[in-house]
């Protein structure tokens, strides 16, 4: 059996303290990450530059000791790679050209290709791997095809998704080639994070909770199935953690359905349904509201406790339901680890 706590959890074993990280642990919250983002001149620059994209994601593992380092990155360096123009407006957020029907699908570069622009990142995770201290788990990831999709369509990030929703009631067929082009990227993106050394990989379908009925089966739940199954082909015995954010009651079964060993939660559901609901069928992530993280106190320490006390019957990996924020704290940060490993 492993020493690391993470892939002990995902193996489906029940601990008393279960692993922590933190979704965005490496971000503008934290001084450090501000300094070298200004080296690095600009967050793509960031991103590509494997020397510093690995000091960022070590920094929150020398201050905090989370028991997972996930790889710093974007979930749209993938569409980069097959061929959209992404750059981000500063304050903004992303901005990408944008594929609004089948013609656009088909100009998408060669999936065999898409290593030439995503090789520094390989080669970050290569580093992280023998600078990582022995106990902390290497997580790889990926955006799933749903959501990297919405972008590549509306070329930015909608509240509904709704140009994404649009291409799809218009031509069904041709946003189902987008899916399945990049289903297809996701596999070879994530074999090759798992080659150079990533020992977990996440899926984030953060617009899953815009998918409904027949279209969260088809667009959420079978494009997971596909890249799951082929990896862990490739890959025996890697773990894989599936986060269909805001998928509300499609979160029951989601593991089951798609081949995840652990199910992220956000926090838009309570802990004790999915204790009852969703963990019964292996190990959960989540689940707290991240803005606690911002206003601490009593309240983050009592919270955080009872979301390890109610999913303390089964295997849990704590984390938060969303991002942690630029405007947190880095003290409420520890605060809440104590709060979970000094009890």
């Amino acid at each position: 059996m492993t020493d690391k706590k993470l892939l002990r959890a995902l193996a489906g074993e029940k601990q008393a303290v279960p692993p922590v990280w933190l979704m965005r642990q490496a971000g503008r919250y934290l001084p450090e990450y501000r300094a070298t983002r200004a080296k690095a001149g600009d967050f793509l620059s960031l991103c590509y530059n494997p020397e510093l994209a690995a000091e960022v994601t070590l920094q929150p593992i020398r201050r905090f000791g989370f028991d997972g380092a996930i790889l710093f990155a974007d979930i749209l360096l993938i569409a980069q790679a097959m061929g959209s123009k992404l750059w981000f407006a500063e304050g903004e957020g992303p901005r990408l050209s944008t594929i609004t029907d089948a013609a656009g699908v088909a100009a998408l570069r060669p999936t065999a290709d898409i290593h030439e622009t995503l090789s520094p990142v390989y080669e970050t995770v290569k580093i992280l791997s023998s600078e990582l201290p022995k106990e902390t788990t290497l997580i790889g990831f990926a955006g799933s095809p749903w959501t990297v999709a919405t972008y590549m369509i509306a070329g930015r990030g909608t509240p509904d998704q709704a140009p994404a929703h649009a291409f799809k009631a218009a031509d069904r067929a041709g946003f189902a080639a987008l899916i399945d082009r990049l289903s297809e990227a996701t596999i070879e993106y994530l074999s090759a994070q798992i080659s150079a050394g990533a020992e977990v990989v996440k899926l984030f379908d953060s617009w899953a909770g815009s998918l409904k009925g027949e279209d969260f089966t088809e667009f959420a739940e079978k494009p997971a199935a596909r890249i799951i199954a082929a990896l862990k082909e490739r890959h025996p015995g890697i773990p894989i953690i599936a986060f269909p954010r805001e998928a509300r009651e499609r979160y029951v079964g989601f593991a089951k359905a798609t081949g995840a060993d652990c199910v992220a939660l956000d926090n838009s559901v309570d802990a004790a349904w999915a204790a009852e609901h969703v963990q019964k069928d292996g190990c959960v992530q989540g689940n707290l509201a991240p803005q606690h993280m911002i206003t601490g106190g009593q309240e983050l320490v009592d919270e955080a406790r009872r979301i390890v006390d109610t999913f303390s019957q089964g295997p849990h990996i704590f984390n938060l339901g969303h991002g942690i924020t630029p405007q947190a704290d880095p003290d409420n940060v520890s605060r809440l680890l104590a709060a979970i490993r000094e009890r």
